[in-house]
């Protein structure tokens, strides 16, 4: 088997280029919208078929290459049924099955990280290769702390879907930040200093609970784009609607409207508060709180200067929401408007 390990540096980000020797056919694993021409040319030089692009989930700190691979090269996007990405060829579920030449991929889900994470696991000869993207990292986890994020059902994914593979089976992560390329199961299960085997669910939980860690740079452009599947320039002119901004003043009747603040829970119980009747959706939880919502909701969305809002705007736009509306300026410029009007200027 072709098998290549590619590094995006500024997220730390594992890009994996397998393929079968004989039919040529590929398939690359979590691809990074920076690195992908590295990619093209790597697949140009050995002469490869790519098939299929592969995200371990939707990422939060940079955005997926999948859909200019797509465009490049006619490969199919593939994503976790979970992740309700409209825009991906397949959506898979756990058990499925992919395949490349002679060889196959098997999807295992394994949420914790967020609830649409998968890892694939791909045999050849005697051996296993797991893709644990932000599931099991060497000597560490994914986060736990936000975008569906759960340390109890990540503890049990790991013990249940990866540590029950063979010992020998080799752990290649979605990222690292401390030099390592690859584990292997044995490897974690005795040293994973979160996780090994001598830990509980419990201690766990506790572990990750004392995290306190800050949200990925990228965030509120990464989640936005990778539910569009990565688009490329032309795809987002193509695809993405102006997105209808209000000033708090120029908003004739707020009942109109359904409320989404999309700011974190500590900034909507803030000094600055919020709105009145304002429902709290954190920004990495649009996309899954939207699928309960109706298309033809009147959508007034809401952070704290406009910018996060802006995102979750066009999130919405580009999955079917026909009338969103973005408050501009945000709480800043709400409260400056409601001070305002309670002193007369």
């Amino acid at each position: 088997m072709i098998f290549k390990q590619l590094f995006e540096k500024e997220s730390s980000t594992f890009t994996y280029l397998l393929a079968d020797p004989i039919t040529k056919e590929a398939i690359i694993i979590d691809p990074v919208v920076e690195t992908v021409e590295r990619d093209l040319k790597l697949i140009d030089e050995l002469g490869l078929n790519l098939v299929y692009t592969l995200d371990t989930h939707v990422h939060a700190d940079h955005i997926t290459g999948s859909g200019i691979l797509r465009e490049k090269t006619g490969a199919q996007s593939v994503v976790s049924n979970a992740a309700n990405v409209k825009c991906a060829d397949i959506a898979v579920n756990d058990g499925d099955r992919l395949y490349f030449g002679s060889y196959n991929l098997e999807v295992r889900s394994t949420p914790g990280h967020t609830d649409s994470c998968v890892s694939f696991i791909v045999k050849n000869a005697d051996k296993s290769y797991a893709f644990t993207g932000d599931t099991l990292f060497i000597r560490g986890t994914g986060r736990t702390d936000f975008q569906q994020g759960d340390a109890m059902t990540l503890y049990r994914s790991v013990h249940q879907k990866i540590f029950t593979l063979p010992d020998n089976t080799m752990i290649y992560p979605g990222h690292d930040y401390k030099g390592h390329t690859s584990s292997t199961v044995a490897e974690e299960k005795a040293h994973n200093p979160r996780l090994n085997t001598q830990i509980s669910e419990g201690q766990f939980v506790e572990i990750m609970e004392n995290l306190q860690l800050g949200l990925p740079k990228k965030i509120d452009v990464a989640l936005p784009a990778n539910q569009a599947c990565g688009a490329s320039e032309k795809e987002e002119e193509d695809s993405i609607k102006p997105v209808q901004e209000l000033w708090p003043g120029e908003i004739k009747n707020m009942s109109d409207y359904r409320i989404i603040d999309v700011r974190q829970p500590e900034e909507f119980e803030s000094p600055l508060g919020h709105i009145d009747g304002a429902i709290l959706v954190p920004l990495t939880t649009v996309p899954t709180e939207a699928a309960n919502w109706s298309p033809d909701d009147k959508l007034l969305v809401v952070c704290h200067s406009g910018e996060r809002a802006g995102s979750a705007c066009n999130y919405l736009t580009q999955n079917g929401f026909q009338d969103v509306t973005n408050l501009r300026g945000g709480m800043m410029a709400w409260q400056e408007a409601s001070s305002n009007t309670m002193t007369g200027v």
